[in-house]
């Protein structure tokens, strides 16, 4: 394994600015998650609520990282034609 000399990271002020947007911005979405929730749990259809909030939480994960799941055919068929087992 070779060493090399460490890397010297600068902070620049856009950085800066970024991440102070970009925290307040979160900080908002979490105040509007808690707000959210306390009137869903006053809500008799809480559980609606908590699937709709997964099925959201689930969504925005996949949004973030990127993944755009296709769905699987059910027909054996079809699985082997494409040789998926």
């Amino acid at each position: 394994m070779l060493r090399r000399k460490p890397t010297r990271l600068e902070l620049k002020l856009d950085d800066i600015e970024e991440f102070e947007s970009i925290r307040k911005d979160l900080e908002n979405r979490k105040k509007q998650r808690e707000e959210v929730d306390v009137v869903g749990a006053s809500n008799v259809d809480g559980a609606v609520t908590l699937s709709n909030n997964t099925q959201s939480r689930e969504q925005m994960i996949h949004d973030r990282i990127g993944y755009k799941p296709q769905p699987k055919p059910n027909s054996h068929a079809a699985q082997f034609g494409n040789f998926e087992f």
